[in-house]
């Protein structure tokens, strides 16, 4: 049902391609029926030597022939036009609802699984609609006006095509439901296969670390064995379904042959019926073999769509608040107010915690991996939802404002940069979509990145590759560096902005970056404590619990965990939490 119910939804500004194709095969239906009927009044009017209608037999079968290539022409021209318009609102519609889901959901599914189902529905759905059409509907007219032509030459040509044609749907209505639970296994299987080889290709420079391409194709290879078990499992169905048809046609076909030789040795039928009659059924059994093939898969294809629509099951996490409003940022004063935060299935990492930045504040974050830092920085972005208490940004509990402008006011440079498979000048514009080249080289020059941008043979027409994979950690980084400055937001993040560049290039950065500080609420996540002895504040984070609060000496004089890290630096760098114990 939920298949059905999807593409009654997503195909209804579409409705009259579909109702054309259906027109369409109407008439190819009517044509595949009146044309053995022409033929047995030839057959008729040639054994009778009453020659007189023969040319008006002839006329009826050409104007039926020219009808069936407009009809399939019709029909050819709404397929394609359905085709291109369906396709990109089932994209849409996928793009769409995905979008929405928040930042957990792509934590817990790999890209290449949600791809792989994404794709099964842009490409099945639309099989699904032209079997129903092209197949199913061709097949059910056929069958009504095959038995009415049938029942003219004797009642048991018509009921024993009848009732073979109710035992085979019967056949079919089982077989259906024994297999669409081994089709939904075998589309989840497909599914991790695609996922698996997302994963690793993705992270081939680790197999090729590692040297674990051996291991990876192992573990592929028994990812493998579970879409072979569900692929046999569905074969071997089928196979039993078809060889009961196939026994069941035999049987039928054999029972009216003989009848048809004993009607017309009775002189009961003429020639030209025996012809229908026979022409009928055998039309009939082509359809029938054909749709029983096409049968096995549409359940494929309907399994599959079925599991891609696991996808838009879910609600998000993370919702707009049905009255949310716009949030404008005037001051960039951030309060977390008694908040209360777990992931799911662990322990509570803050717990009635409070704290105030002031607007324009300069603060940083330090405190052993895992101690709350990038969670208390989500937590502002709305990445994930507090479980009690509030975040105020300007005074507005921000779940009460939109995500789009809550995070349209915060500039995040991550440590760890991703850019899209796109040019330099489209990655940086990405900080402000309809900035001007001006603009961008600008920005790009401020983050220092126009002079190895000008080294580039495309300039910044460049493609940065996958991910950013064709530039080094410092290039993405300076590119993300040039996006930021570019967005110019009112609250800046920076997650070790400057961790993947050299000593030099660092210098010059920092400097840039303190004059994008001025005058906005800035919050710095850094493990080189040296990064931060100009903040305004820094605050010191234990397993969740903010345990110091001060500028870099009061924190020397005043927080021993804080001495602790500063002394224990080298190259100014935090050591982990094991190290200090050693």
């Amino acid at each position: 049902m939920r298949v059905i119910q999807f593409i009654l939804e997503t195909t209804k500004p579409y409705r009259k391609y579909i109702w054309g194709m259906f027109f369409a095969i109407c008439i190819v239906s009517i044509d595949a029926n009146v044309k053995p009927y022409l033929v047995k009044k030839l057959i008729d009017t040639v054994i009778t030597s009453d020659t007189s209608n023969i040319w008006n037999l002839v006329i009826i079968y050409a104007i039926f022939q020219a009808l069936v290539v407009l009809a399939w022409t019709f029909s050819d021209w709404c397929a394609a036009t359905f085709n291109g318009y369906y396709r990109t609102n089932l994209a849409n519609t996928f793009a769409n609802k995905i979008s929405t889901y928040s930042y957990s959901f792509f934590q817990n599914n790999l890209s290449g699984n949600i791809v792989a189902k994404i794709n099964d529905a842009f490409s099945l759905t639309l099989n699904i609609i032209f079997t129903a059409n092209y197949q199913f509907v061709h097949f059910t007219l056929t069958v009504l006006i095959a038995l009415a032509l049938l029942a003219q030459v004797h009642v048991f040509f018509a009921v024993g095509l009848f009732l073979w044609i109710v035992v085979f749907l019967i056949i079919s209505f089982v077989g259906i439901r024994k297999a669409t639970p081994l089709m939904k296994l075998y589309a989840e299987s497909k599914s991790k296969i695609f996922g698996h080889l997302s994963d690793y290709l993705t992270n081939m420079l680790n197999a090729k670390l590692f040297s674990t391409s051996a291991f990876e194709m192992k573990q592929f290879n028994t990812t493998s064995q579970e879409y072979i078990r569900r692929t046999k499992d569905s074969g071997y169905l089928l196979m039993t379904f078809y060889s009961i048809q196939g026994a069941i046609m035999s049987i039928y076909t054999i029972g009216f042959l003989l009848f048809l030789i004993y009607l017309l040795k009775q002189k009961i039928i003429t020639a030209g019926d025996f012809a229908l009659v026979f022409m009928v059924n055998f039309k009939v059994f082509d359809k029938l073999f054909e749709l029983s093939h096409q049968l096995r898969d549409f359940i494929t294809n309907w399994g599959s769509v079925d599991q891609a629509l696991t996808l838009l099951k879910d609600e998000p996490e993370i919702q707009d608040a049905p009255s949310a409003g716009e949030l404008v940022v005037n001051k960039g004063k951030i309060v977390f107010d008694n908040v209360n935060f777990n992931y799911k299935g662990a322990d509570s990492l803050f717990d009635n915690t409070s704290v105030t930045i002031e607007p324009g504040q300069k603060i940083g974050l330090v405190g052993y991996s895992g101690g709350g830092k990038t969670t208390f920085v989500n937590l502002i972005l709305r990445l994930y939802d507090v479980t009690n208490g509030c975040v105020l940004i300007d005074g507005h509990d921000i779940k009460q404002v939109t995500q789009d402008s809550l995070r349209a006011n915060i500039g995040m440079i991550p440590q760890d940069p991703s850019l899209f498979h796109r040019s330099l000048m489209e990655n940086i514009r990405y900080g402000k979509i309809d900035a001007s080249d001006e603009e961008v080289i600008k920005a790009s020059k401020r983050a220092h990145a126009h002079e190895f941008i000008g080294k580039l043979s495309n300039g910044y027409e460049s493609l940065v590759g996958e991910r950013g994979v064709k530039l080094s950690g410092g290039q993405r980084q300076r590119i993300a560096i040039a996006r930021v400055i570019l967005k110019n937001a009112p609250i800046l993040i920076l997650d070790e902005a400057t961790s993947q560049l050299d000593s030099v290039n660092e210098n010059y950065i920092q400097k840039s970056l303190h004059a994008l500080m001025a005058g906005k609420t800035t919050i710095v996540i850094a493990h080189r404590l040296s990064t931060l002895l100009h903040m305004d504040r820094i605050l010191v984070f234990d397993t969740g619990k903010i345990v110091a609060d001060g500028t870099h000496s009061e924190l020397l004089a005043k927080s021993s965990l804080y001495k602790t890290l500063w002394d224990a630096q080298v190259g100014g760098f935090l050591p982990d939490r094991h190290e200090e114990n050693l």
